[in-house]
């Protein structure tokens, strides 16, 4: 190697892709992939995307995503709410009125999501012929 080539920079020591390329997302106890598992669930990323339309009581949020029960809804709003990605706010009416926002955190990974899954739309018809493609080789 001449002294004329150039050498590749030495990553910082913590730099996100220095762990990233150490693997500690894929490490066991990463606490990343409990948030990861949240936001990428079914009924997650349906949460966010239906939240970055605005304020959605449970009910709106549940005809929104067709097919989850009302447990699953509600767990999965809860973890969401943990993480710090939607508010919950409890109106002292009675019957009670409960909201969902997005906090500012929120609406930065619901946009990621929902990049996502416009990708997922936007090539739906090529994943579904790579999948017709591969059942029918396996058949064979």
């Amino acid at each position: 190697m001449t002294n004329l080539a150039k050498k590749r920079p030495e990553p910082e020591e913590n730099s996100l892709t220095d762990k990233i390329r150490r693997g500690e997302l894929t490490t066991k106890e990463c606490p990343s992939r409990e948030v990861l598992n949240h936001v990428t669930s079914l009924w997650g990323v349906l949460c966010l995307i239906a939240l970055r339309d605005g304020t959605l009581r449970f009910s709106e949020l549940r005809r929104k995503a067709t097919g989850v029960s009302e447990r699953m809804l509600a767990l999965t709003l809860q973890r969401l709410e943990q993480d710090g990605f939607v508010r919950r706010t409890a109106f002292p009416v009675i019957p009670p009125h409960v909201v969902y926002d997005l906090t500012p955190l929120g609406e930065g990974v619901a946009a990621h999501v929902a990049t996502l899954a416009d990708w997922i739309e936007e090539n739906l018809y090529q994943v579904m012929d790579a999948k017709q493609q591969h059942d029918e080789r396996q058949q064979d």
